[in-house]
């Protein structure tokens, strides 16, 4: 597949995505204008309100024209904040793009290893260890885990903040250590499913041919596995990764308010409370495209890291 052709699949990809957001915020039950003056407002100030809102054109003229300030940079402003929406957006990235990226780093730091570990000793005791805590990480919700760990770590021990950020300003260390929680409570799931992705791609890989004859060679068991077998598996494992990266970022709505963290999914949250229809419609297109691009590239780089596509291509 080219890479025209792949251009050609995430834009359209990225169409529809952005169609569906704003039909599904469009067809929503209540009116954004009355719900913002309040219900005892007069009607000649909603309609007005709605024409200053741009909602009593028909949809598609509305999707055309805010999809055309998408473009642009232009997402519109918040009914809520009064504020453009790309600036409020940029703010609260500062949370959650570091607590995604720390939380899949965890989760591919632990997974890796322990699945490598798990394939190498198939059928033994550390097997059987990986896979019993893969299953016991999988079996717990990263909600019941957040508020365990607020309790163990903030209230008993009192190791670490029990929510909220300090912001950047305060230093590195301040700012990664009131992420630490949330991160950890958001990658333990994903990296119980990660580990058993990796087990099974790469005891599946063990069985080729070619590792069999690494092995003949005189080639460690280990050396076999990461030389030979693991390069051959990372096409499912960062498949997996990017999909992951899609429930982190959905995770953070929930893991971000248990937290007290102002990043993108507690605003989200708030947006659906205040009924604040381009903010949500902004910070759904906004994930929705980030998910898309990191599925993307995760594709592009497991076709880039598997020997037999390249040497096909």
């Amino acid at each position: 597949m080219g890479a025209l052709t792949r251009l050609a699949q995430l834009l359209g990809t990225l169409l529809v995505a952005s169609a569906i957001v704003f039909v599904a915020m469009s067809v929503l039950p209540g009116d954004a204008a009355q719900l913002r003056l309040g219900m005892n407002a007069e009607p000649e100030a909603v309609a007005a309100l709605r024409a200053e809102m741009g909602l009593d054109k028909p949809v598609p003229e509305r999707f055309v024209r805010w999809l055309g300030g998408v473009a642009t940079g232009d997402f519109g402003m918040s009914g809520t904040y009064d504020v453009p929406v790309v600036e409020l957006m940029a703010e609260r990235a500062e949370v959650s793009v570091p607590l995604a990226l720390l939380a899949l780093a965890l989760s591919v730091g632990v997974a890796l290893p322990m699945g490598l570990l798990a394939a190498i000793r198939r059928g033994r005791l550390p097997d059987r260890l990986v896979q019993t805590a893969a299953q016991v990480g999988l079996s717990i919700p990263a909600l019941w885990l957040g508020l365990l760990f607020i309790y163990t770590f903030a209230v008993y021990l009192r190791w670490a903040p029990s929510g909220g950020f300090p912001g950047w300003q305060a230093g590195l260390w301040p700012g990664l250590g009131a992420l630490a929680l949330p991160a950890i409570a958001l990658a333990i799931p994903q990296a119980s499913i990660l580990t058993r992705i990796v087990r099974t791609a790469v005891t599946e890989a063990m069985d080729e041919d070619y590792v069999a004859l690494a092995r003949a060679k005189g080639r460690r068991e280990a050396g076999a596995v990461i030389v030979h077998a693991l390069p051959n598996a990372w096409a499912p494992i960062l498949t997996i990764v990017g999909m992951q990266f899609g429930f982190l970022v959905a995770g953070a709505i929930v893991i971000e308010t248990v937290f007290n963290l102002p990043g993108l999914g507690r605003l989200l949250f708030q947006a659906v409370a205040q009924r604040d229809v381009t903010l949500v419609q902004g910070i759904c297109l906004v994930v929705v495209a980030t998910v898309v691009v990191v599925n993307a590239l995760c594709d592009a780089i497991a076709a880039w890291t598997n020997p037999r596509q390249r040497s096909a291509a």
